[in-house]
């Protein structure tokens, strides 16, 4: 693809913090962007230019959206979209970001899964699939205990539990149904993998010009959700080397253009291909206050086949989610001037129209000479923050 003449209009299907973000980096090249989300005021609606409710796992729904604007870009932020319709619309001339094959491969576990592990013979976690609780019984008795089960179709971690013992499996199970999105409920079990840390690898993948990284990023999870990031993720040159090596092989063959947040677990002796993204990935939050470009700009130029100048990364850095506590739909945060106090950081609060237990609402950001002093900021300022 050719560099595109600017303004672009843009349509982003899904508008959490992340598409907010990118409507962000969107505008400041002048480009109109329509934001789609199953509800209203959804984050990057505040900031776009047009906003539509509709739910896209309803094809005509899609089709009605994309007739009345007409955009010239599709850029999935989210897992839960009817991807067949995404092909037909490539088919017609719109450019879906990454392609319409490659959103289709990674809405779900499975299909990235069997692409790396079966086509590119990449290693990855033993796996294996359940479609009901008496075949998830029978699958982990194969598979063995501790693993983690997942719906092989969600979003930041939902639906996640590590099981240790049988007794947990139908509570698995339940928790997996309920975290699904999408029309399946197929679940996807994993060995339990003993690594020493979880990197997200944010790879850019450009239109005519070579694929580049940002420095990994490691993260902590609970619950199956991130809690705080860091960059640089500490490991050593000959397991980046590796990291970015998958990260290229399993991108090439999903082809198109964009970031790929692209998570690995590390472990004393190997590098294993855990999970992709086709998007600005959750805990690539902090390359808001880590890197001369972040990662949505990094996405956008990417997608508009801009040149990317060389990433520098600033300072060891971190983020730390801020989480709410209850159900709410009057939002209101306290101690945000506290929190500023801790020197080298900034907030990022969503505009979440409500909140529930542990929905993210907002992150903390930070600077320090080492890892651990930028880690404890981040986490020291979203906790100073409370919500009502």
């Amino acid at each position: 693809m050719k560099n595109l003449q600017l303004p672009q209009k843009i349509m982003l299907l899904g508008s959490g913090e992340l598409g907010k973000e990118f409507v962000i980096a969107a505008q400041r090249l002048g480009n109109f962007v329509v934001a789609i989300d199953r509800y209203a005021n959804a984050p990057a609606m505040q900031v776009a230019d047009a906003a539509e409710v509709i739910s896209m796992l309803n094809g005509d729904d899609l089709e009605q959206v994309v007739q009345k604007y007409q955009p010239d870009l599709i850029v999935p932020e989210i897992e839960a979209i009817r991807t067949e319709k995404l092909e037909e619309f490539e088919r017609r001339g719109i450019t879906v970001i990454p392609t319409a094959a490659a959103t289709n491969y990674t809405m779900n576990r499975d299909r990235i899964r069997e692409l790396a592990a079966q086509e590119l013979g990449i290693r990855t976690a033993k796996y294996a699939y359940a479609t009901s609780l008496e075949e998830l019984v029978h699958v982990l008795a194969d598979l063995g205990f501790p693993n983690v089960v997942k719906p092989v179709m969600s979003s930041s971690g939902k639906g996640q539990s590590v099981v240790r013992s049988p007794e947990e499996v139908t509570t698995a199970w339940e928790n997996a149904l309920e975290g699904a999105r999408g029309d399946t409920p197929k679940i996807i079990v994993e060995e339990f993998i003993d690594f020493e840390i979880e990197i997200t690898l944010l790879t850019v993948k450009q239109w005519n010009a070579p694929t580049v990284f940002c420095p990994p990023i490691g993260h902590r999870q609970e619950r199956g959700d991130y809690q705080e990031s860091w960059q640089p993720a500490g490991i050593s040159a000959s397991k980046i080397q590796q990291a970015e090596e998958i990260a290229t092989k399993v991108t090439d063959a999903l082809g198109g253009a964009g970031i790929f947040g692209v998570e690995f677990f590390i472990t004393k002796n190997e590098v294993i291909f855990s999970e992709l993204s086709p998007r600005p990935h959750d805990t690539g939050m902090v390359t808001l206050i880590s890197q001369n470009f972040n990662e949505f700009e990094l996405h956008l130029r990417a997608i508009l086949g801009l040149p990317i100048p060389k990433i520098e990364l600033f300072a060891p850095s971190a983020s730390a989610v801020i989480l709410a506590e209850k159900h709410s739909d009057e939002i209101r945060f306290a101690n945000v001037a506290e929190a500023l106090k801790v020197a080298d950081t900034d907030i990022r609060l969503f505009g979440k129209p409500d909140s529930r237990p542990y929905r993210r609402m907002g992150v903390a950001l930070a600077k320090g000479k080492t890892i651990e002093e930028a880690r404890n900021k981040a986490t020291t300022a979203a906790k100073i923050i409370s919500i009502y």
